[in-house]
């Protein structure tokens, strides 16, 4: 893998293990989400009772992003479907504030507690500062939900985890890309990402594997810019890695995704999404779905229930799960039976046959 320095460094961001920049839920249609096995732990309920854990006859749900809430990508998808369940809830009000600084994370987590919430949801886990308050008497009534694994951190009773893995999303995606390099003759992809985190090299590591399973010889160009939403820094990225005659493009971003697609775009080159299905924009080729906002909703119907299980990791697992998945887009030109060779690849990572991070490590780096 080829790695460009960074355009600019920003301030040390909490490690995490998986991204799920988590990465996705279940659908309206499949509530019960997560496969059976995905379930660790057994903590127990917050002090009330759901929804209104806190008893004061409301019911707040506090979403605290570290992203652009209007980035027409993964961090808006999170609060446009919490927005969308939080409507059809009778008297459910949701509060959110985007575009938080994590080093002040914890702040605004004890700030969002004061303000009587119910539940408090980080939509990414660049937020991980923010955990020490679930266990603080600010947070006491309230219960807080996760959206990946966050390194070093067990789970107080109080707090859920959904979960899924980057490998899995990641080599997909890379696979799916393979497919169309093939036949374009391509040997070089891009990838162009935020800050140098441990989630977003395993992302550029899988990636490159996935497009090495049809393309041996090929190589990944990767750019850590240092910030996901900053679009000057992307564009400037993308433009260098299409000057290198890249084949493809996976603007792995969050705020800044468009303005580096669309530089894809106008280069004729197959372009990703960044965890969510944006095929009917007629552009991307390909789809890589670990939309949070989809796992969100999933934990927010077992709130609505009076289900959601504090102390527990919910996994949600490519080829078994309907979420995380990849698809192509019209845009990609994509034949049947490369359709058909992407989805037996997600098949065969969900029965066991293909192991993700063996064949990140065989071929990632």
């Amino acid at each position: 893998m080829s790695t460009t320095r960074p355009l600019r460094r920003t301030a040390a961001l909490a490690a995490v293990a998986v991204v799920a920049l988590s990465a996705c839920g279940n659908n309206a249609d499949d509530s019960d989400g997560g496969s059976d096995g995905g379930s660790s732990g057994g903590g127990s309920n917050a002090s009330g009772e759901q929804p209104d854990v806190n008893g004061d006859g409301d019911v707040k749900i506090g979403v605290l992003s570290p992203g652009d809430l209007n980035d027409n990508g993964y961090y808006e998808s999170f609060v446009v479907k919490a927005q969308e369940f939080v409507d059809e809830q009778d008297g459910w009000e949701l509060i959110q504030v985007g575009s938080i600084n994590p080093a002040d994370a914890l702040e605004q987590a004890r700030n969002m507690c004061r303000q009587g919430v119910d539940m408090v949801a980080l939509a990414a886990s660049e937020l991980a500062d923010a955990l020490p308050a679930a266990e603080e008497d600010v947070c006491a009534d309230t219960i807080w939900y996760l959206p990946s694994q966050t390194e070093g951190y067990e789970l107080a009773d109080n707090v859920v985890l959904s979960q899924d893995s980057a490998s899995e999303s990641l080599l997909a995606a890379g696979y799916a890309l393979g497919l169309l390099m093939q036949d374009s003759g391509a040997t070089t992809a891009g990838f162009v990402t935020g800050p140098e985190l441990d989630f977003s090299i395993i992302a550029a590591q899988a990636f490159q594997a996935g497009v090495r399973q049809l393309v041996p010889d090929a190589e990944v160009v990767t750019t850590y810019t240092g910030d996901f939403d900053d679009s000057g820094l992307a564009v400037e990225a993308t433009q260098a890695q299409i000057g290198q005659g890249i084949g493809g493009l996976y603007p792995y971003l969050g705020g800044a995704t468009d303005a580096a697609a669309q530089l894809g775009f106008d280069a004729d080159i197959p372009v990703l999404t960044p965890g969510t299905d944006r095929c009917s924009d007629d552009t991307y080729a390909i789809s890589v779905i670990f939309d949070p906002g989809e796992y969100f909703a999933a934990a927010l119907e077992d709130f609505a229930n009076g289900e959601l299980e504090g102390g527990t990791t919910r996994l949600w697992k490519m080829g078994v799960d309907p979420l995380p998945t990849v698809q192509f887009c019209d845009a990609s030109g994509a034949t049947p039976e490369q359709e058909q060779q992407l989805a037996d690849f997600i098949a065969s990572v969900g029965d066991g046959t293909i192991d993700p991070d063996a064949e990140v490590e065989r071929l990632g780096s």
